[in-house]
């Protein structure tokens, strides 16, 4: 195959532009906080577009996890960390380049560039050749690369490359200083003195003595009487200094845009990797998960929140994870159950899941298989904007009424805590309503709710519940389990703690 992209394998598939604003539902599920904390490291390379975009195409997906499993080796990941890192410093040379005043301080700066590219090329070029490879991608990608280390204009610019710091090497120069002036002229193998002044003086030498070598300073700006002095060694060596004035301008555009496009594109994967490393540590299950653009029997084993896991992490708390699965006619989760008890970090999970599956991430989770949808849908809740002119009721409907008249049988719908600025018997009504559309869509939902009923309207519905500490009801567990909603055993168990049950208080009338 002909190397496109370390990200799509077809052509098609890749966009021109980066997508520059995150989806809608981003907020909502604390995707945002996921990106930000997998890119904040490598905010030089732009990333957050690529986690903008999810793939609609399942062996693209594939193609990603093809990629994402190679890089699990940990010495191809040193070997492409290390390239990453030339490239790097590659770039940063080419920025002191351009912020430098003189001529032939830029001039070297660039010639350091390009030299730190060939390297960076010639060493991944060897490092890929003696890999064990199974991705697509990194399969193409190597023979792309082995093709261009071995292509006339890479071997060229090599040759030069060398040639000309080997010159540069040859050049010495001999700088005398008089009075408030200088000379300069080119070194004539005299003798170096310093060798027999430390002799001769050596023997007055008594312990441990002030040193009063003078160093060069390492700035890497020049000043005015440096900037002279080298004026004069180019006019000492005109034809190495000529060859390098042609160097720089032939060669200004020698970057290669795929190997460039590659050094962007494959930090994508390495940023993921990093960041779900630091959970793995923590015993926290990662896996590839089944994708599917036609079966909607999901599931997902020890599932949990990817933003809430990772701040969970950081203030070394535990995670508390879930499963789920839908089988059959099974579409839409009805969660209930106490206030602070997990729900609306299960839904937020759910819609994590679906959209880093859709990405070609690994997934929380032991376990999973998962759809491929077609656009994802929101509805939390959000606080009145007086700028439109309508109350909180009348904004759900509207955000609501827009979701039901795009989403299709493949699409994906989360809805947390609707409705809960009316009353429970409005609730009831327009929660039915909304969720007898979905099903006609036969889309995956996942709906959180106060109003228990809509967890048994038909087969498609299936009841989740948020369960607390039955010795200690105000205590949740953050356990979402599959069983039917009640709606009493939250009361039993406070009715339970505060000996307030029917057995208890008519024990207490009889006595």
């Amino acid at each position: 195959m002909t190397f496109q992209s370390i990200l799509f394998e077809r052509p098609e598939d890749r966009v021109t532009k980066d997508t520059p604003e995150a989806p809608v539902f981003f907020v909502d599920l604390n995707l945002d906080q996921i990106v930000e904390a997998i890119t904040a490291s490598r905010a030089e390379y732009n990333l957050k577009p690529f986690f903008y975009r999810s793939l609609g195409d399942i062996d693209a997906i594939h193609y990603r996890h093809e990629i994402m499993q190679d890089l699990e080796n940990v010495l191809l990941y040193e070997h492409i960390r290390s390239f990453t890192q030339k490239l790097r410093a590659m770039r940063e040379d080419l920025v002191q380049a351009d912020k430098r005043y003189y001529r032939y301080q830029k001039e070297s700066w660039f010639l350091d560039a390009v030299e730190v590219y060939c390297d960076a090329i010639n060493c991944l070029a060897h490092d890929l050749t003696a890999a064990d490879l199974k991705s697509r991608g990194f399969i193409a990608f190597r023979q792309y690369l082995v093709n261009y280390a071995a292509s006339e204009p890479f071997t060229l610019l090599l040759a030069e490359t060398q040639k000309l710091k080997a010159d540069l090497s040859t050049v010495k120069y001999c700088l005398l200083i008089k009075d408030n002036g200088f000379k300069l002229r080119k070194y004539e193998s005299e003798s170096d003195y310093s060798a027999q002044v430390e002799e001769t003086f050596h023997k007055f030498k008594q312990g441990a003595v002030k040193d009063y070598s003078v160093k060069f300073s390492d700035w890497p700006d020049m000043n005015h009487v440096e900037a002279k002095a080298l004026d004069f060694v180019a006019q000492l060596y005109p034809e190495i200094f000529a060859t390098l004035a042609n160097y720089c301008v032939k060669n200004a555009n020698y970057l290669d845009e795929t190997i460039a496009g590659f050094d962007r594109e494959i930090q994508f994967y390495a940023a993921y990797l990093d960041h779900i490393a630091i959970l793995k540590r923590a015993g926290l299950k990662f896996c590839y998960p089944k994708i599917s653009n036609h079966r909607k029997e999901v599931c997902d084993y020890e599932g949990f929140d990817l933003a809430l896991a990772y701040k969970l992490i950081g203030q070394q708390s535990s995670v508390v994870c879930n499963d789920f699965y839908l089988k059959d006619k099974e579409r839409i989760f009805v969660v209930s159950g106490p206030n602070q008890g997990g729900k609306t970090t299960f839904a937020r999970a759910f819609g994590q899941l679906h959209y880093l599956a859709c990405l070609g991430c690994p997934v929380p989770g032991r376990e999973a298989q998962l759809f491929l949808f077609d656009r994802l849908f929101t509805h939390f809740e959000k606080e009145e904007n007086i700028k439109t002119l309508r109350g909180k009721l009348e904004d759900d409907l509207i955000r609501i009424h827009d979701i039901l008249n795009h989403a299709t049988a493949n699409s994906v719908v989360i809805m947390n805590e609707s409705f809960t600025s009316t009353t429970l018997k409005d609730a009831r009504f327009l929660g039915q309503e909304v969720l007898q559309a979905i099903m006609q869509l036969d889309s995956l939902c996942v709906c959180v709710t106060f109003v228990d009923e809509l967890a048994s309207l038909n087969e498609q519905t299936v009841s989740m519940v948020s369960t607390v500490v039955p010795d200690n009801p105000a205590s949740r567990t953050y356990k979402i389990i599959r069983r039917p909603a009640d709606g009493l055993a939250y009361a039993i168990s406070i009715a339970e703690k505060y000996r307030l049950t029917c057995e208890r208080l008519k024990g207490r009338i009889r006595s």
